[in-house]
């Protein structure tokens, strides 16, 4: 089937979803281990209480891949269906999460919201390889690249934002502070909006043989054979891309799950105090732990706007790229080579001068860094891989990027950084460490159509 271009605003219409998409993704990202060390959890656990999130992507994504490529409505498509059920329960276990009165609860609702983000996630990135031609393949992720970004610093600042509307961050031991649970609320809304208006303005291809497509749908259902006969015969490219996302994902859940507690230590000195030191029946101590926890949650605050920042850069990555490659080729693999390795250098900087106003800069190199991760190594795979299994293909891809996670989550993080030495700090050295070797692993790649697809006249 000859795909027609689309212009700027019908690419934006398509991936605007990922708006409410990154929402969800950021408050998870950057509040998540603030909520768990609120609770009650020691540095040492936050890692494994994240598991959920790359356990449900493991387990999520391929299948709702294969479903998808299973599926066809003439009124809802074929992404479009699930975008919309995973929005709904995101939109329920956003505004749940932070109304969690023990820690259990919240890993729960982790489970949730990772597991809802995914069956919206997965059809996003195959919708982009459905609907538009090979040219303009680097170009449409770039533009979903755009949207993540504004939404990645829109979410991560709600919390700072709302508080200074004079929403209070102070509360009382083992409690959510209100300005956390409002701007969780209000992210629950966008996650929700925003994939209706995808879901309202953008149509789907029909699939190229409707026969064939029917009879394969009548086939005995055999997804556990044909996904690991797709992983048996993953293309030599995809395989060289998953050891870049391997350090690529590491590193960047090392982020999400230790920076707060790292930056909060280790640059703000108001690290979260711990309850059972305190005597919270004598009145004076009572006042102490209250004056380090409300440091400690405006710490949080400014840790979050501060990683907002990577989602800006990102941002900006997107849109100087939005502009070039609406007209030009580019080498995707020296690309992504330098984005990565700047941002591990912006690891680097936050590491060896803990001062708050380097943190700009650090999260500034990050996002050039997440820009990249959220494009090329798509951009680049879906040259090489069969349009007629886009989905599955994506979703086997997501191993990539779970399989270090749970690496991570399992131990990982803390045994590699306690090679480093005590301090939590030394988390974010192994994740610039980690992202480092990522970039120099894009030397693998050598396939032309993946580093610099040729433009025709589709």
């Amino acid at each position: 089937m000859k795909k027609q271009k689309l212009g700027f605003w019908e690419i934006w219409n398509m991936s605007f979803g990922f708006l409410g998409i990154q929402f969800g993704f950021a408050l998870q990202g950057g509040f998540m281990s603030r909520i768990f060390q609120t609770l009650g959890a020691e540095k040492d656990a936050i890692p494994l209480l994240w598991i959920a999130a790359p356990l449900t992507g493991l387990l999520v994504q391929p299948i709702i891949g294969y479903m998808s490529d299973r599926t066809w409505s003439v009124k809802w498509g074929r992404r479009k269906p699930y975008f919309l059920v995973g929005a709904i329960l995101s939109t329920f276990a956003l505004f749940f999460m932070p109304h969690s009165p023990t820690l259990w609860i919240a890993a729960g609702f982790l489970w949730i919201l990772d597991a809802s983000i995914n069956i919206s996630m997965e059809p996003f990135r195959a919708l982009v390889a459905d609907k538009l031609p090979e040219s303009q393949r680097s170009y449409g992720f770039i533009i979903q690249t755009l949207i993540i970004g504004i939404g990645t610093w829109i979410a991560s600042n709600l919390p700072w934002m709302v508080s200074q509307l004079g929403v209070s961050n102070s509360a009382e031991a083992g409690v959510i502070p209100m300005s956390v649970k409002v701007a969780f609320s209000i992210g629950a809304f966008v996650f929700l909006v925003s994939i209706l208006y995808t879901i309202f303005t953008t149509k789907e291809y029909p699939p190229e043989d409707m026969e064939e497509f029917e009879n394969e749908k009548k086939r005995k259902n055999q997804f556990i054979p044909d996904i690991i006969n797709n992983i048996g015969n993953m293309p030599t490219t995809m395989k060289k891309l998953g050891v870049v996302q391997f350090f690529s994902w590491f590193a960047f859940f090392t982020m999400w799950s230790m920076a707060n507690p790292a930056l909060t230590e280790h640059v703000f000195k108001t690290p979260a105090p711990i309850e059972s030191a305190y005597n919270l029946n004598i009145a004076e101590q009572a006042e102490a732990f209250s004056v380090a926890n409300t440091a400690f949650q405006e710490s949080s605050n400014l840790v979050g706007s501060y990683m907002g920042i990577y989602g800006l850069s990102s941002m900006v990555f997107a849109l100087l790229f939005v502009f070039y490659t609406s007209k030009r080729r580019i080498n995707r693999k020296l690309v992504h080579l330098a984005s990565l390795i700047l941002g591990g250098i912006g690891f680097l900087v936050m590491v060896y001068i803990p001062d708050p106003n380097y943190l700009t800069l650090a999260f500034t190199l990050i996002g050039f860094a997440w820009g990249s991760i959220l494009s090329m190594p798509y951009a680049m795979l879906s040259s090489t891989i069969n349009p007629k299994k886009m989905g599955v293909f994506m979703g086997i891809f997501n191993m990539f990027i779970v399989i270090p996670q749970i690496i991570a989550a399992l131990g990982g993080i803390n045994y590699i950084s306690d090679l480093f030495g005590e301090e939590t700090i030394n988390a974010m050295l192994v994740a610039g460490l980690s992202l480092i070797i990522a970039g120099l692993s894009n030397l693998l790649i050598t396939n032309k159509d993946a580093i610099s697809y040729q433009p025709t006249n589709d």
